[in-house]
């Protein structure tokens, strides 16, 4: 098995500069409709209901939120009923252990945005980056990168920040760039911890302008979502999305 080599942070390509996070952070909190505009609407728990999804795809319609979020078996029920509103549908793959085989993910990612999804957020594979399976981890992030990219998607990747050292969040986000990501991504909500301002902000330390950050997992309120806009983030997955809004005036 690899020995994890030791990171050198100097290898890695900070851009502290390149991002306004308080300009931004100000801009989406100017008022509910561009707040909604960097929510992710999300419904991933494993026993959503048919009428919950649909509840979340009217939702999303109304307030405009960035896009609808769901597990895969909902894709085609949510692509037919978000048709025509011109808001993405998203889908979470590998998901939530990160743990399937790089064949698998590619099958997946390719039959999801067949079906029309736009958004593909998939976990990294948590134990190959912990192991310093590098090259591994890079196949994996690639393969589904390419598929999402070759069909006008994007790809978020999830770190699962909680169960990793410093280290390996440093070394897996700068992998998960260099393979092809869109964003950087903090948790699945699933583990044992979620989104904290701490690891958005160091996502973003590495991240700089070349890819955006997505804060996931246990934002429930407006001052939570500050919170992560003001450390880095430019997009935040919520299930509580609607009362976040609400907290804005929305109504």
């Amino acid at each position: 098995m690899p020995v994890p080599r030791p990171i050198n942070t100097a290898e890695l390509e900070f851009d502290y500069g390149s991002f306004d996070a308080a300009g931004f952070a100000a801009s989406a909190l100017a008022n509910w409709q561009s707040l909604a505009a960097v929510i992710d609407h999300t419904l991933l728990k494993p026993d959503a209901s048919h009428l919950q999804i649909e509840k979340l795809c009217d939702e999303t319609i109304r307030y405009r939120f960035a896009c609808a979020m769901v597990n895969p078996c909902w894709a085609s029920t949510v692509v037919a009923r978000m048709n025509g509103s011109g808001i993405p549908v998203g889908v979470v793959i590998g998901f939530p252990l990160g743990a399937g085989l790089v064949s698998t993910l590619r099958q997946e990612a390719a039959a999801l945005v067949k079906l029309g999804v736009r958004e593909l957020d998939m976990v990294i594979p948590i134990g190959l980056l912990k192991s310093g399976e590098h090259a591994a981890v890079e196949r994996n992030i690639r393969a589904a990168a390419h598929v999402a990219h070759h069909n006008g998607a994007i790809l978020k990747v999830i770190l699962e920040t909680c169960l990793l050292s410093v280290e390996e969040k440093l070394r897996g986000a700068e992998i998960a760039i260099q393979a092809g990501t869109d964003f950087l991504k903090t948790s699945t909500g699933f583990s044992s911890g979620g989104a904290t301002a701490a690891d958005v902000a160091l996502l973003r330390g590495v991240a700089g302008a070349r890819s955006g950050v997505k804060a996931s997992g246990g934002i429930r309120t407006l001052a939570d979502v500050r919170t992560m806009l003001e450390a880095g983030a430019n997009r935040v997955g919520a299930s509580a999305s609607v009362a976040i809004v609400r907290e804005l005036g929305a109504e």
